[in-house]
């Protein structure tokens, strides 16, 4: 079979060929440049635990190697520190811990380089250098691509996913619109080498008491003392000269640290915040992920992000497409559920970012205002609350009809779930998310005490045998999982999963039938024919 074609060698399309490989389906990832990325010390990611732990995931050292998770969060108003947290270095070390998960931060050329080593190390990945898309066509069995460069050619493949940036080729090619908002905001950027109060902690400051600092300016520490500094600068086109851009170093340094203490500037820039939604994320056997479908970011860093999550939820359902068929219930949900997520949220930053950079009043505006400006932010920059969480899919075409012995646990259906400890069927012990990504269903049983049997006696006792028989007689993949003890959930609760970590459903113990439904749901229903262009346009 033909493999997938996959448009622009960023790491949404690195990401997204990863996954596939993962999954034991090949790629072809051309890339326009001749390969690599350069360094940029300005441009860095933030990305929350869930997409960090996929992009380790995914094999991507450099994450470990030159990303730093942030010990804490301090938010401060004048002089004044507002809120200050710890975060956790590990998120889902207990299933009890509240304590917030670090985010990553990462140059970005180091995560690109990182994914790139990553997949041409994979056998199933073919990175193509200096190869432009200028043509695409579709038929009932495939997708055409043309690239022009040293080599002009056609290649051939079952589908075709557009990672190519804001400026999409792919996109255009698809007649596909891009509206939304030019210059939601503006910041100054600059990285530098210095010791500063708070080591390896992240800082938001609000209206800074110091002329220089403006209304607002956000310290994110990197390896080495080195920090990214970003002040939002005001609407009306300021204009930033060099000039003006050290000496908002100098004066924020100074406040910060009583007067300028010695410093290293590696990179200065300043970048532009647009909101744009892509009306249509799939054309047939064509798709859009990452910038090429959405830009956002009014917090920092939360566009790649989100294009991390698209690779996540679009690489296992062209797998199971792949290697079984699809139907178009689970090749459409990739849009219904991505776009829906991103669409909500522009929507909670168009309504609160006003409220929020101009300080007016936020209350009946936006879920949870009453805890104050700086804490909705705060949540934000953490990947928590309405700007920040992590997606969930409640309404999902993949969502199954409720059962009657469906039950509430700490995870909403459609949410993420908890990392806890599991037992896998070798009997070795590991971490929920380290079962992801392989194209299966997860379906995982909550029995405590299991953890000090040996692994003979608890897989022929209790529930275990009937559970087993009815995860092998599922319409699709998945593989058994134990657990101690998982949030909100009682002893013999079973959990379905899908393979990106979302939770299709959980029951109040072994519920072959209904558990049948629930997996045929999230799998899309029955494969059907992939021909014509049934994907409707979005208002």
């Amino acid at each position: 079979m033909d493999p997938v074609i996959v448009v622009g060698a960023g790491p949404v399309g690195l990401a997204l060929a990863l996954a596939l490989a993962q999954q034991g389906v090949p790629s072809v990832v051309l890339d326009e440049s001749a390969g690599g990325e350069e360094p940029r010390p300005a441009r860095t990611v933030v990305l929350r635990a869930d997409t960090a732990a996929l992009a380790e995931r995914l094999g991507c050292a450099t994450v470990r190697d030159e990303g730093t998770r942030w010990t804490g969060w301090r938010s401060m108003r004048r002089k004044q520190v507002v809120r200050q947290l710890a975060l956790g270095a590990a998120p889902g070390d207990s299933p009890a811990d509240e304590t917030p998960a670090a985010p990553l931060h990462i140059p970005q050329h180091a995560l690109t380089r990182g994914l790139r080593d990553a997949a041409g190390a994979e056998r199933l990945i073919r990175l193509i250098g200096e190869s432009r898309v200028d043509a695409l066509e579709q038929d009932a069995d495939g997708v055409a691509v043309h690239t022009r460069g040293p080599k002009s050619t056609w290649w051939r493949g079952s589908h075709v996913v557009g990672c190519d940036g804001a400026r999409s080729t792919v996109r255009k090619l698809l007649d596909v619109r891009f509206p939304g908002r030019t210059a939601v905001e503006r910041h100054a950027v600059a990285t530098l080498r210095a010791e500063l109060p708070w080591p390896d902690e992240a800082v938001l400051h609000r209206q800074p008491p110091w002329r220089a600092g403006g209304e607002e300016v956000t310290a994110r520490p990197l390896p080495d003392d080195v920090w990214r500094l970003d002040w939002l600068l005001p609407p009306r086109g300021e204009l930033v000269t060099p000039d003006t851009l050290v000496a908002r170093v100098r004066g924020t340094l100074a406040g910060w640290c009583g007067d300028t203490p010695p410093y290293d500037l590696l990179d200065t820039g300043v970048y532009t915040v647009h909101h744009r939604l892509a009306r249509r994320w799939r054309v047939d056997r064509a798709f859009l992920a990452g910038d090429a479908a959405h830009l956002l970011g009014a917090l920092g860093a939360q566009g790649l992000d989100e294009g991390l999550r698209d690779a996540e939820n679009l690489a296992w359902k062209l797998a199971h497409a792949w290697h079984h068929g699809a139907s178009d219930t689970l090749l459409d949900s990739y849009q219904t559920e991505r776009r829906a997520s991103i669409a909500g949220r522009l929507r909670v930053a168009d309504q609160a970012l006003p409220a929020l950079r101009g300080g007016g009043v936020l209350r009946g505006r936006l879920p949870g205002a009453a805890r104050g400006h700086d804490s909705v932010l705060t949540d934000g920059h953490l990947g928590q609350g309405p700007l920040g969480a992590p997606p969930v899919y409640a309404h999902s075409p993949l969502a199954p009809e409720p059962a009657p012995s469906q039950i509430l646990v700490g995870t909403p259906t459609g949410a993420p779930v908890a990392d806890v400890g599991v037992t896998a069927p070798d009997g070795t012990s590991t971490r929920l998310r380290d079962r992801l990504g392989r194209g299966q269903l997860l379906v995982v049983l909550v029995a405590p005490g299991t953890g000090v049997w040996d692994r003979r006696h608890w897989q022929s006792a209790g529930v275990m045998p009937r559970l087993a028989a009815a995860v092998t007689a599922l319409p699709a993949r998945a593989e058994l999982l134990v657990t101690e003890e998982y949030p909100g959930a009682s002893a013999h609760s079973v959990l379905l999963v899908r393979p990106d970590g979302h939770l299709v459903a959980s029951f109040a113990g072994v519920r072959p039938a209904e558990l049948y439904a629930a997996a045929d749901a999230a799998r899309g229903g029955e494969r059907s024919a992939v021909t014509g262009d049934r994907t409707a346009d979005v208002n």
